[in-house]
């Protein structure tokens, strides 16, 4: 009978010197210690300044001096602040799932392998997202112009007066439907990626018990791509809290309709750019900023809990 003994080479293995781990320990900085450099500078170092700013109140006369959280609770209490964010919420509510429901059809169109020419169709939805946003958002200004641009001509060739696109009354939903002209095909292609992955023997499963197209996109595809249309969700979401080139460019053609304060964004911008008021501009970007974090948190919380 043998008896197992302790390998001789485990015993004479000499144990890792100080030196040696403390050289390892700093291999891992040097790969991360670039990423953690731009991050510092170019979020956390503005976000702290930012805080530091809204703490602060500059007065034409008195200067600057330490307010607290005093700048806080004037934004929690302006009325055209939360109009701003009444009005993108609406735009949210209306413009999101329209724009990720005709995302959707596409890409699972696309995806059926029943659609003609395909490739060309996929590069034409995408398209439009690889034009800048100030370019669409003059072209589409324009577009909606009753005395030279489309509507115009339009109206005139039919003898009629059409609803001026740019009015108060539908200036949201021409806004909507530019940012949905844009981006479109940016979440078709997040869900066609996400729908060429799901394996084939489910489609040979569902096909074998006689499922139909509709129970597959029901059943197969739809739970497959769950993640991405969350991702995409979340997206869309803090997008629609950052707007701001459309209302900032479409308001030289539509002043009445568009104002200062149309969207937050818009807002901040208007307090820092046009009105001087620094400190009260940084602390609603911070409060919007809380309140796109916490929406967002929401609908991935609710978009990933399981039988949602």
């Amino acid at each position: 009978m043998t008896t197992l003994q302790p390998p001789a080479a485990a015993a004479r293995r000499p144990a890792r010197s100080p030196a040696r781990r403390t050289r390892r320990s700093w291999t891992g900085w040097g790969f991360i210690g670039p990423f953690a450099l731009v991050f510092a500078l170019v979020f956390l170092a503005p976000l702290g300044y930012s805080v530091y700013l809204s703490l602060f109140r500059t007065q034409l006369i008195g200067g600057t001096h330490f307010v607290g959280l005093d700048n806080y609770q004037q934004a929690l209490q302006d009325a055209q602040f939360w109009d701003g964010v009444f009005r993108v919420g609406l735009f949210l509510l209306i413009q999101v799932p329209v724009m990720l429901g005709l995302a959707l059809l596409v890409a699972l169109a696309i995806d059926s392998g029943r659609l003609y020419g395909k490739d060309f169709f996929r590069i034409t939805v995408f398209l439009p997202y690889a034009v800048p946003a100030v370019v669409a958002t003059l072209m589409w200004g324009f577009m909606y112009g009753t005395r030279y641009g489309l509507v115009g001509d339009l109206g005139d060739a039919f003898g009629t007066k059409l609803p001026d696109p740019l009015s108060a009354d539908l200036v949201l939903a021409s806004i909507g439907n530019i940012v949905t002209w844009e981006f479109i095909g940016y979440n078709m292609l997040i869900f066609y990626a996400a729908l060429r992955v799901i394996p084939h023997s489910l489609y040979e499963a569902a096909e074998i018990d006689g499922a139909g197209q509709l129970r597959v996109i029901t059943a197969i595809k739809l739970p497959a791509i769950r993640g991405a249309l969350v991702i995409a969700t979340i997206f869309s979401v803090i997008g629609s809290f950052q707007l701001f080139n459309e209302p900032a460019i479409l308001q030289k053609l539509a002043p009445n309709a568009i104002t200062t304060d149309f969207t937050p964004n818009y807002y901040t911008y208007s307090l820092s750019f046009s009105g001087q008021q620094q400190n009260y501009s940084a602390t609603v970007a911070i409060v919007m900023g809380v309140i796109t974090m916490i929406v967002a948190y929401v609908v991935q919380l609710r978009g990933m809990r399981k039988g949602a």
